[in-house]
């Protein structure tokens, strides 16, 4: 026999099932994208601009995290730098000078050290070490905690090259992963 509910229930449906929430979040967005102010759209096109991406992604990080991004971390794999004493290729360092008022935090995957990318790479603000491949869950989460900083996480957006770095993504709580080839594609 089941369980009655208590005192104050009105008697609704249970709001912890996936698919109740996710009929409430597609309803709410329904009732906002028509009413947003044609201003604010402008606004956020010109931001997405910015940032280097398309308006559908960046509206997508926005609607689900509710936050504009303040930082990027690329992985030294997305950048194409692999070895000490590589360059970073000719179309990233454009697209890397062209991003505006967002921070570029760089992540060296191993055994690149955070130096040969910081050297690779000056228009990174700061250089880490990448988490480990195949490191726990919580190593991850604390390496990435470390190299964000005071930064929210969920304002960060990660662009990566590898599967195993779109974990990265959920174990420090970002804000979402990108493949590098969907972000350095040419406009």
């Amino acid at each position: 026999m089941g369980v009655s509910a208590g005192i104050g229930h009105n008697g609704g449906p249970e709001l912890t099932g996936l698919s109740w929430r996710t009929h409430c979040w597609r309803a709410a967005r329904a009732r906002l994208v028509p009413t947003l102010p044609l201003e604010v759209v402008r606004l956020r096109v010109r931001r997405a601009a910015e940032l280097g991406l398309d308006y559908k992604t960046y509206a997508g990080i926005r609607a689900s995290t509710g936050h504009d991004l303040v930082a990027f971390l690329f992985s030294s794999n997305a950048l194409r730098v692999l070895r000490a004493g590589q360059m970073l290729p000719g179309d990233r360092a454009v697209k890397l000078t062209g991003i505006a008022k967002v921070g570029l935090i760089g992540l060296a995957v191993q055994p690149l050290q955070a130096a040969a990318l910081a050297s690779a790479a000056p228009m990174l603000a700061r250089c880490h070490s990448a988490p480990r491949a195949l490191a726990s869950f919580p190593d991850t989460r604390s390496c990435l905690r470390e190299v964000l900083g005071r930064t929210p996480p969920d304002t960060v957006l990660l662009i990566g090259d590898h599967g195993l770095e779109a974990e990265w993504c959920a174990a420090g709580r970002l804000a979402g992963y990108l493949p590098a080839e969907r972000y350095f594609a040419p406009a």
